[in-house]
């Protein structure tokens, strides 16, 4: 049975890479192990585009206004490298990954075939900057801390048994 998928970049600079993914995008993440880290994605679909030559992929991040989030990016230092252009299935623009090249990202104009991502909770913010929501409690690198502390607490158990 699958279970999910797994997205691999293959990357000139992985550090720089997994740093951008890390602290540009804020996406929660695992260490596998000696820094490897392994990052939750959001939400995704496929889509099968017809290509003459064919065995070509290509991974896209939605957004629900690419605008803004393109101008969010810039703020954070971000370097675009294509026009917000209209391809008829999506408003689609790219910018510079770290270490890795060209990627894309585009706000949809289709039906969704994946339920997106629920919105941060912006009450956090308002609390102080160390309040954070239960969704990032969770996900995020305070909650992989605790999570980690949980997993501890759970083989020191173990092994008193």
């Amino acid at each position: 049975m699958l279970i999910g998928s797994h997205v691999i970049i293959y990357a000139k600079d992985a550090e720089r890479t997994r740093a951008f993914f890390r602290d540009t995008l804020g996406f929660a993440n695992v260490d596998a192990g000696d820094g490897w880290l392994i990052f939750a994605l959001p939400p995704a679909e496929i889509g099968i585009h017809p290509d003459p030559t064919g065995g070509r992929h290509q991974l896209f991040l939605m957004c629900d206004d690419v605008v803004k989030t393109k101008a969010d990016l810039t703020g954070k230092g971000v370097k675009f490298t294509q026009p917000v252009t209209d391809q008829g299935w999506g408003i689609v623009t790219a910018f510079e990954l770290p270490g890795a090249g060209e990627f894309w990202i585009y706000q949809p104009k289709h039906p969704l075939a994946c339920r997106p991502a629920a919105k941060k909770a912006t009450a956090a913010k308002s609390r102080g900057s160390d309040a954070v929501s239960g969704t990032t409690r969770r996900t995020g690198r305070k909650g992989q801390k605790l999570r980690d502390a949980q997993q501890a607490a759970r083989w020191k158990a173990r092994r008193k048994r």
